[in-house]
């Protein structure tokens, strides 16, 4: 029987050896007719034969883990006050369409002048995370009284997402980045999985992009209050929540002051499923079951 092969060349790639690619191999076993061995006239019709790939050259073929998202959360809002800047998540991290993990805080705090909140995947989100806390130590090390602003950091991720992007190998987050600019004025902006970015006064990533905003664009006013603007946040946040499946009650804000930024603890908002078109939900779609 011809053995199980080890290595092979890189320009041959994963699978299996079709007979003439290796003279050396085919060489080893001509003219065998021995039972368990096989001739030339067998070998001729077979297609190939399985082998197996060593460790050093997976290791040179390209990493393709980060393009299947595993533990993801969906929506991210940011909306402006007359006094700051509020960002909103829910607290769920799903494995697959599975709700696995249900107290995920997805605000972080950068420093005192900005926050950030993420989609997409968990793990991502985590060395992005590393990215920005080595920012941060550069400043504080530096020792000059100054922080970078959240434009900066705005401006600093959407080069590292279409960084990644043109690489093929893309961080599969969205964000949103809330905080003031160096000109001392509140900000909210949004940066996409391959870079694309917006600032506005309110602005959304994943699902919520859909259904939040058209809600932030009907109340949205610039000399909200900070109660009127947490009441605004939880009406997009519960519109969400009643659509999109991969989302649950228990929300998280934080806001983002000139005092500096303050993660609130995790709330419930009540649901209710009792509407009476949830009872026959195919009433008015023949066919539907």
């Amino acid at each position: 029987m011809i053995p199980r092969r080890t290595a092979h060349e890189r320009v041959i790639g994963p699978g299996v050896v079709p007979h003439g690619v290796d003279p050396e191999h085919d060489a080893l076993y001509r003219g065998r007719t021995a039972r368990g061995t096989v001739t030339d006239e067998v070998l001729r019709g077979v297609r190939g034969r399985p082998f197996t790939i060593d460790g050093k050259a997976r290791e040179k073929a390209p990493a393709t883990r980060t393009q299947t998202p595993y533990v993801t959360g969906t929506s991210a809002l940011g909306l402006k006050y007359a006094g700051g800047v509020l960002l909103a998540t829910d607290t769920l991290a799903c494995y697959g369409s599975t709700k696995r993990y249900k107290s995920v805080e997805r605000v972080k705090r950068v420093n005192d002048k900005c926050a950030i909140a993420f989609t997409g995947e968990l793990s991502d989100f985590a060395y992005v995370c590393d990215l920005l806390e080595e920012l941060t130590t550069e400043d504080f090390c530096e020792d000059d009284g100054t922080t970078r602003d959240a434009e900066e950091i705005y401006q600093y991720l959407t080069r590292v997402m279409y960084n990644r992007r043109s690489k093929f190998d893309p961080l599969w987050n969205s964000f949103v980045v809330a905080g003031y600019d160096a000109k001392g004025e509140a900000f909210c902006g949004t940066v996409g999985m391959i870079g694309t970015h917006y600032a506005d006064d309110h602005v959304a990533a994943g699902f919520g992009n859909h259904i939040a905003r058209p809600i932030f664009r009907e109340f949205y006013k610039p000399d909200l209050t900070e109660e009127e603007a947490v009441e605004i946040m939880k009406s997009a946040l519960y519109a969400c929540v009643m659509r999109d499946k991969q989302m649950m009650n228990k929300f998280q804000i934080a806001k983002v002051t000139k005092e500096g930024v303050s993660i609130g603890e995790p709330f419930a908002v009540p649901t209710e499923w009792g509407y009476e078109k949830f009872y026959n939900p195919t009433k008015f779609s023949p066919g539907g079951w």
